[in-house]
Parts: structure tokens; C-alpha cells; sequence
């Protein structure tokens, strides 16, 4: 998956920059990202500060790790049913 050119930090200042009253339109020409992505990032970032954010992102990366490792563990657990020949 691509990521993005812009760190959640770096978003939470746009999200700010508008709430103190410059246009959306002219911010995302100022920074070159479509109207779009800012009201995503509105969606999923609005209200947060950057240590809440940064907070996020571990908590992504943490999941992301734990969801690889059952993985990995019902793999194992399907070789062993298949080598044993234990029937479902």
C-alpha cells in the first residue's frame, strides 16, 4: 500500500490551518493535495492533536503485528491438524 507523502502530524496542521480560517481550496493548492484527501483526513484525523495521532500510528502498527502473528499461528495449527491427519 502507498503511503502518504505527509505525516499525520503535518495533516493535523492543515486540519488547523483551516479552522482558523484560511479556505480549503487555497490550502490544498498551496500544498498540492486534492480537496478530497483534505476531507478524508478531516474524517479520520478532525479533533485530534499531534501526540494523539502519533499515538494512533503505534497502535496501527501494533495491530498490524498481532493480526500477522494469529496468522502465522493458525497456519501452524492447520499443518499439525494435516500432519497428524486429524479429521475436522
Amino acid at each position: 500500500m502507498r503511503t502518504s507523502r505527509f505525516t499525520p502530524e503535518q495533516i493535523i496542521g492543515f486540519l488547523k490551518q483551516v479552522e482558523a480560517g484560511m479556505a480549503v481550496a487555497e490550502l490544498c493548492r498551496q500544498h498540492g493535495f486534492s480537496p478530497a484527501s483534505f476531507y478524508q483526513w478531516r474524517a479520520k484525523y478532525g479533533g485530534m492533536e499531534a501526540n494523539e495521532a502519533q499515538r494512533l500510528r503505534e497502535l496501527e502498527t501494533e495491530n498490524g503485528r498481532l493480526k500477522r502473528l494469529l496468522a502465522e499461528a493458525h497456519l501452524d495449527i492447520e499443518a499439525l491438524k494435516v500432519g497428524f491427519g486429524v479429521k475436522r
